[in-house]
């Protein structure tokens, strides 16, 4: 059991984006002989100045294109020989689902769909170790009450155009690996957190409008709980199941870290408050509770103990720490946030690539 997998060209979709460009760092830290391809189409929340880091490293090379162009993942499965395929490409934000829910259904249902049918084809007849490790979300197991926790044999009850492409497309991986035999592997994790995330979500947000002195929208009362995983930790996870995750099993991933909505508002503002030499407390006046959005699913809380269990992976770091180290790097890098949040961010793949043949 648990035998290492070695992959000499890994696919990376989805890679320009938050999680996705710390997984790529990982990987490249961790597997030196491992090849590894980008495949970003770069949207609002893909940004290539998160990997300004490893742009030039000799293993890594970057691809502008849609998961959804059969012809382009065709072309990049016959040109690289991919072994692996790291997919976490998605439409990921649950208030643009709500808006835009099409667009959620075509990448994350039918971009699937083009990646598994390109890894099925090119790996039909191929020897030796293959994978297809589908990212997911905790989110497709719908909403917890008061107690309890999501473990691998939880039902699906997704609540949202989000949540229920990601459902779907955890069925479809299901089914290549039982259909076709498809090697696969699926994970589902918490709310991710750390440096470089796209400041539509809570944590930048609220660390970017404190500093601002702009009001802090939370929904309803603020009592929606989540669990927190760091981003590293998530990526450190992501190598360990595609490396030695069992063929065809689903891992969940979390924090151990459960926190009220308002709560975690509360630390964030004691936080950069103290950071920004403010009298404390003083940014408490910010908080604006607005209208809860539709379907907002109460509380959301991970059993990791299989990948513990397993592949003897747990969170490397405490919340407080986490957290704090967070708040540090966005304050420290304001013109990151800034660049994100006026969209400036958007010309560096022209200034890069433009000139490249």
């Amino acid at each position: 059991m648990n035998n290492m997998r070695n992959f000499k060209s890994i696919l990376v979709t989805g890679g320009a984006g938050f999680i996705g460009s710390h997984v790529i760092r990982t990987l490249l830290q961790q597997r030196p002989d491992s090849k590894l391809v980008n495949l970003d189409v770069l949207t609002y929340a893909g940004n290539l100045e998160n990997l300004r880091d490893v742009e030039t490293n000799p293993n890594y090379t970057f691809v502008k294109g849609d998961i959804q162009d059969k012809g382009l993942v065709h072309e990049l499965f016959e040109k690289h020989r991919f072994d692996a395929v790291v997919h976490l490409a998605a439409e990921s934000h649950v208030d643009r689902s709500i808006e835009n829910p099409m667009a959620f259904l075509e990448t994350n249902i039918l971009g699937t769909a083009t990646l598994l049918n390109a890894a099925k084809n090119a790996w039909s007849e191929a020897e030796g170790d293959r994978c297809f490790y589908h990212i997911s979300t905790d989110e497709v197991y719908g909403s917890l009450g008061d107690e309890g926790l999501f473990t691998e044999q939880t039902p699906y009850d997704p609540r949202s155009p989000y949540s229920s492409s990601k459902a779907s497309s955890d069925h479809l991986v299901r089914a290549w690996h039982h259909t076709y035999g498809l090697p696969i592997v699926i994970s589902n994790c918490s709310n991710n957190y750390g440096a470089h995330q796209f400041p539509e979500k809570l944590i930048p947000l609220m660390i970017r409008n404190i500093r601002d002195e702009r009001p802090l929208p939370v929904y309803g009362e603020g009592v929606n709980v989540r669990d927190w995983l760091w981003v590293e930790d998530h990526a450190s996870a992501i190598d360990e199941i595609l490396h030695r995750g069992q063929n065809g099993q689903t891992y969940n991933i979390g924090g151990l870290n459960e926190w009220k909505n308002i709560d975690l508002v509360h630390e964030l503002i004691r936080l950069v408050d103290a950071s920004l030499g403010r009298e404390a407390g003083s940014s408490m006046k910010l908080i604006t509770f607005v209208t809860d959005r539709a379907g907002h699913d109460m509380r959301y809380a991970i059993d990791a103990s299989r990948i513990e269990a397993e592949l003897g992976w747990k969170p490397s770091i405490t919340f407080e720490k986490g957290l704090a180290a967070t708040v540090d790097w966005y304050l420290k890098n304001g013109e990151w946030l800034d660049s994100v949040t006026s969209g400036q961010y958007q010309q560096y793949y022209d200034t890069m690539y433009s000139n490249r043949g």
